[in-house]
């Protein structure tokens, strides 16, 4: 068998943000990386020739539609076209909606649905044959601190994260015994532009400067007000693909500031 450095790893969602950040972390580490998401294919394979030249490993890009079955079906046929098996898979895509619960549009219910939990589960049930038949593989969902706790609006978020948790340690049991670890990570506020705005308009709302913002912003739900560079959930995940952490699997790892501690 293959050293897990040389294992090849499929990362949903990783054109940008944590996703982008996990996948880098492993390119680094010498894992082939099959990168995914949003992009247009020119887009796609400018970031395939940048981890070609810069991490010198082997890279493929996909912009296939988790929302379905059949998309998560064209994801692994694209991994396995442009890799070879996936013995690692990171379920990173999401996205998020925000409205009352007695409120919410049923679209909005089923796409977070579809690519927050849906998705894992689908790429999983694709890959994990092989894993079993190889006697190796690694799967991280990357859920959120709303996976453990709740915050108001987001009923179809916090659904769909729990869920994933719940995937996680069924798929854990079930594959213990065949060289494979399921775990998920629960981050907190994560330093991506996704929260720039919010800054942005505490410290206008406020009249403050934007590092109190931020601190306004982070401190309200951690106790350590501080934020997660993206870096750190790429470097876990590296750290849960690697032999030393055999024997974590069915875990929920808070990566959160001490929110979920309260």
């Amino acid at each position: 068998m293959q050293r897990n450095s040389d294992q090849p790893i499929l990362v949903t969602g990783s054109t940008s943000g944590i996703g982008l950040a996990i996948a880098r972390r492993m390119a680094e580490a010498g894992h082939p990386v099959m990168l995914h998401g949003l992009a247009t294919a020119s887009e796609g394979a400018a970031l395939v020739e940048e981890f070609q030249q810069r991490y010198q490993v082997s890279c493929g890009f996909s912009s296939a539609d988790i929302s379905t079955d059949e998309g998560c079906s064209q994801l692994v046929a694209d991994s396995r076209e442009a890799l070879g098996h996936p013995a690692v898979l990171v379920n990173n895509a999401g996205v998020q909606f925000t409205a009352p619960a007695h409120e919410f549009p049923s679209d909005q219910w089923q796409r977070i649905l579809s690519i927050n939990l849906s998705s894992a589960f689908f790429l999983s049930r694709e890959l994990l044959p092989n894993m079993r038949e190889s006697g190796w593989g690694r799967i991280i969902n990357i859920s959120s601190v709303h996976g453990l706790v709740a915050s108001e609006n987001k009923a179809a978020y916090c659904a769909a994260k729990h869920g994933l948790i719940g995937l996680t340690k069924v798929m854990a049991l079930e594959n213990a015994d065949c060289g494979i670890t399921v775990n998920a990570i629960c981050p907190g506020w994560v330093e991506t532009p996704l929260i720039q705005p919010q800054i942005e308009r505490i410290a206008q709302e406020e009249s403050i400067d934007m590092e109190q913002a931020r601190k306004r912003l982070v401190g309200a739900k951690q106790p350590l007000a501080q934020t997660t560079k993206p870096d750190a959930i790429g470097s876990l995940v590296h750290y849960l693909c690697a032999e030393h952490a055999a024997t974590i699997t069915g875990a929920s790892l808070p990566v959160d500031g001490g929110w979920t501690a309260q």
